[in-house]
């Protein structure tokens, strides 16, 4: 469970939007047990996490990669699957030029529809949502936002790892060596500055 006791600043929805741009990385935290499980294994409270695409009306539009295919959907929508509002926003470290807009764009409308990957393989032909992030900055702007490892890197950070669930969701055999990308680690990338964490109130 999300720690509620947490002191967070907590912005209007209206405010939030207004400073928002194309480019954003937004995090937030799903209820869904895989999600729960993620954001435990990686020591933090972030399991989900998208990229805006449009903020050319009064609701931003975020792409991200979801069961059961990639799309666009609002920000308010994105955030409101959030357990209790909560929401980081991090931005790159340089103004992005028109061109690198258009890329970004370009990006996510090119990966609408692809089906998720519960595998969460770095090299399949599906989408999860870190993979997805990281490949739409890198291609509009080469910059590589979040870190690339194994699982047993991965596993390694975590004190006391529980694996039950693990083991069930791949059949019984953890594919150690299989490459991935983190929502925490996008999080924590040095490639981007933090504009917001805090919660959304209405």
């Amino acid at each position: 469970m999300l720690d509620t006791s947490v002191d967070l600043p907590a912005m209007p929805m209206a405010q939030l939007v207004s400073n928002i741009k194309v480019g954003d990385v937004i995090f937030i935290r799903v209820s869904a047990l895989p999600f729960q499980q993620v954001a435990d294994i990686t020591n933090t409270w972030v399991n989900h996490v998208g990229v805006v695409t449009d903020i050319s009306d009064g609701d931003p539009k975020v792409g991200e990669s979801t069961f059961p295919f990639s799309r666009t959907t609002t920000f308010s929508k994105f955030v409101k699957r959030s357990e209790c509002g909560r929401v980081a926003i991090s931005r790159l470290k340089f103004a992005l030029t028109p061109h690198q807009i258009e890329q970004i764009q370009h990006a996510v409308r090119r990966r609408s529809g692809i089906l998720y990957d519960t595998g969460f393989n770095l090299h399949s032909n599906r989408e999860f949502c870190s993979r997805y992030v990281h490949e739409i900055l890198n291609e509009a702007t080469g910059v590589a936002v979040g870190t690339v490892e194994t699982l047993r890197e991965m596993v390694a950070r975590k004190e006391n790892p529980k694996l039950a669930f693990w083991r069930l969701w791949y059949f019984g055999r953890i594919p150690w060596e299989r490459k991935i990308i983190t929502p925490a680690s996008l999080l924590n990338s040095s490639e981007l500055d933090p504009v917001f964490h805090g919660k959304v109130v209405r």
